[in-house]
Parts: structure tokens; sequence; C-alpha cells
């Protein structure tokens, strides 16, 4: 299993949210001469989200999640300082391959934030 989490920001609230490199690994295989990859990702539902992860074209790759993104945001109406984190399964009988996507919001308490 592989995952990783991050705390929004504002832009990851509004126009796509960028995840770190080592992410890359854990997608689908790029497609040659192609910078996206699109993924299927569940929530704690059982609701299926699409995302596609992009790179630069040159230089640092940076990856960003842009398609889908904003919508699941909306939905879960995520704001700066909730978490999100992105969970990679491989059933160990059937070698099948699934992401899960958790959104935690964060909970605030005479001015402090926990979670």
């Amino acid at each position: 299993m592989t995952e990783f989490s991050k705390i929004l920001r504002k832009i990851d609230t509004e126009k796509r949210l960028s995840v770190p490199i080592r992410f890359l690994r854990s997608l689908p295989p790029f497609k040659l001469g192609s910078h996206a990859v699109t993924f299927e990702a569940t929530d704690e539902k059982g609701e299926a989200w699409t995302f596609q992860c992009s790179i630069r074209n040159r230089g640092h790759p940076k990856p960003v999640l842009q398609r889908g993104w904003v919508a699941f945001v909306k939905s879960k109406k995520l704001q700066v300082g909730d978490k999100v984190r992105f969970i990679k399964h491989m059933n160990r009988a059937t070698a099948a391959i699934s992401y899960k996507v958790r959104a935690e919001k964060a909970i605030k308490i005479f001015g402090a934030t926990f979670g």
C-alpha cells in the first residue's frame, strides 16, 4: 500500500492539487509521449472519482491533479486547512490495483485547528 496526504492550501482548493513526485510511481504508467494519466479513486462512500495527473513537458515534472479535482473539492466542501489522502492498494489475491481518496475536514475549536 502506498499513500500520500496533504493539508490543502488556497490553490489546492481552487485550481489544482500539487502532488509529490514520488506519487507518480504509484499511478498507472504514462503512455509514451503523454504528459497526463487518468485514474479512478473511490471515496469513503464508495463513489468513484476520476482524476487526471499531469506533468510538465520540460524541466522539473511538478505533478498536479487537475481534471476531476475541483469537482471533488466542491462536493466535499473542502477548505484551506482540510486534509486529503490518496491511497493505492493492491489486492494480494488478484493483483488488482485500486485507489482510494479520503477527505478529512479540519476541526476548529476556539481558534485552534485539529485534524
